[in-house]
């Protein structure tokens, strides 16, 4: 069996992907597109730098709500994703280490399994959660590190995660029902409501989302300042929308560029982003803000701290890290920092860290697992498959 092995992330909003060679895998949308602009076509993944005319994209989403359900859609990018356009590899030789959700259902398990090991042919498999291969880069770091508290903030969902001795303490798992989707959606109410209707506008407005939001470390201070007027008001900002033919990407400007800028083309269309720039963001701290009645991000981690045992609590507060799309939000770091420091026991350190790249950290996990010595007793090979069936996929499911 080749000693590469071939690592895919598989989110419900990017795939990443590649080869344990690789330096960084290609982070490649997990999804189906069709555009305005050319309906005969469909975009797949990374295709959508092709398309001329972003506005009005119409996706279509292997996963809801955090689970792989039409299998349709995801075979078509995993397709694409195992195609020579894409990664070149020669997949009868190389194990593959996929991701899938916490508590999978067995019947998603079992249809992964099949795809990966009768269609794609793949030597030998190993079905893990990507808080698992985060969990193994905190400790590859950390290897002082007994335990770890994940904190997974992705697309549909945040997950709490706590981890001893690199185990999953499955008891202490807690699930936030809030992610990047319901940040954008909500992003999406808010400007169409105040200023122009942007519901169709999906993709502009997650580039938006990404662009300009922040998480406050000081909510009712930046709300005083989100009041005030410009140049007092250091928040505010305009985004030139895209027009797709001389501006592919919304641009940040300050009011004094806009009132520059709009002298020369009168055609720009201009959002305002003043509270919505941290409002957005802060649905993560409390979802009850928009009626989901659920505690937050900060509230969960405690909680999930004092379902586990209790010598391990110190260790986990002193090693929370952050993954997932929504730690890429500037300021996340300090904020959840301050927030558990005033939930947790004052004898306890809180340390968070989030990585340089939140997105791609349980990807680099995987990579490091690959090189561990062990990885081969851990993976299911194809002729354990052949001669057991699904049931070889068992020891997965720890």
């Amino acid at each position: 069996m080749s000693t590469k092995s071939y690592i895919l992330d598989n989110g419900a909003y990017t795939a990443k992907v590649g080869h344990t060679d690789d330096d960084a895998p290609k982070v490649i949308p997990n999804y189906i597109m069709k555009a305005k602009s050319e309906r005969r076509r469909t975009f797949i993944g990374d295709q959508l730098s092709e398309c001329r005319d972003k506005s009005g994209l119409y996706f279509m989403l292997g996963f809801q709500k955090g689970y792989l359900l039409n299998w349709d859609i995801q075979k078509t990018v995993w397709d694409y994703i195992f195609s020579k356009d894409c990664c070149k590899a020669n997949f009868f030789e190389m194990p593959l280490i996929v991701t899938e959700p916490y508590f999978n259902f067995s019947s998603i398990q079992e249809g992964m399994s099949e795809i990966f090991f009768e269609e794609y042919e793949f030597q030998a498999l190993l079905r893990t959660n990507a808080g698992n291969l985060s969990c193994y880069h905190y400790h590859h770091d950390k290897p002082s590190a007994k335990c770890c508290l994940v904190v997974e903030s992705g697309y549909s969902f945040t997950h709490i995660v706590p981890y001893i001795l690199q185990k999953k303490f499955k008891p202490g798992i807690l699930r936030v029902n809030v992610g990047g989707k319901i940040l954008t959606n909500h992003l999406k109410e808010v400007i169409s409501y105040r200023q122009l209707h942007v519901m169709e506008e999906t993709y502009v407005m997650n580039q938006c989302k990404e662009d300009l939001c922040f998480m406050s470390t000081d909510f009712d201070r930046d709300l005083k300042i989100a009041k005030t007027k410009w140049p007092k008001n250091t928040i505010v900002r305009d985004y030139i929308l895209p027009d797709y033919t001389t501006v592919n990407r919304g641009l940040i400007r300050t009011l004094d560029e806009t009132s520059v800028s709009r002298t020369i083309d009168k055609d720009q269309q201009v959002l305002r982003m003043n509270n919505e720039r941290f409002t957005i963001p802060e649905i993560l701290f409390h979802p009850n803000d928009i009626g989901i009645p659920q505690m937050g991000i900060s509230e969960a981690i405690v909680l999930s701290i004092n379902l586990c045992p209790e010598e391990t609590r110190p260790h986990l507060y002193n090693n929370i890290i952050v993954t997932g799309g929504n730690g890429c939000f500037p300021g996340f770091e300090e904020r959840l920092t301050k927030e558990v420091r005033a939930l947790a026991p004052d004898e306890f350190d809180v340390s968070v860290t989030v990585p340089e790249n939140p997105i791609t950290y349980a990807w680099h996990g995987g990579n490091l697992l690959s090189k561990d010595p062990d990885f081969f007793s851990l993976v299911v090979t194809k002729e354990e498959y052949d001669e057991e069936g699904f049931s070889a996929c068992h020891r997965f499911d720890v």
